[in-house]
């Protein structure tokens, strides 16, 4: 019981210099996070684009062996059952189709 009391009665917080050394180290910690999470992020849309692409030209492909036409945009694949509604804006927002051939907006 006595420990408890004395254990209550005692008081002393963190100095000065621990709290600015905790704050130091989280900091340090937050500047080498970051940066990195903002390049995975990169790396991730850059690699979905690739994948959008690889599937929207295999799926013109398809059009033009179905058809013997080449896909003209991307709304006649999303009209043909091709391509999604989802597929079709995004191809359209990040992607060309010029006589049959997709390629990535730079």
């Amino acid at each position: 019981m006595k420990t408890i009391k004395k254990t209550l009665k005692n008081k002393n917080g963190f100095t000065l210099m621990e709290m600015v050394l905790v704050l130091f180290i989280i900091s340090v910690l937050m500047l080498m996070i970051i940066p990195n999470v903002a390049n995975t992020k990169k790396s991730v849309e850059t690699k979905g684009t690739d994948a959008l692409a690889v599937v929207v030209q295999t799926q013109a492909d398809m059009y033009e062996l179905d058809t013997g036409t080449e896909a003209a945009s991307f709304t006649v694949l999303n009209t043909e059952g091709y391509l999604s509604a989802k597929q079709a804006t995004e191809a359209t927002a990040k992607l060309t189709i010029s006589d049959g051939n997709v390629s990535k907006i730079e």
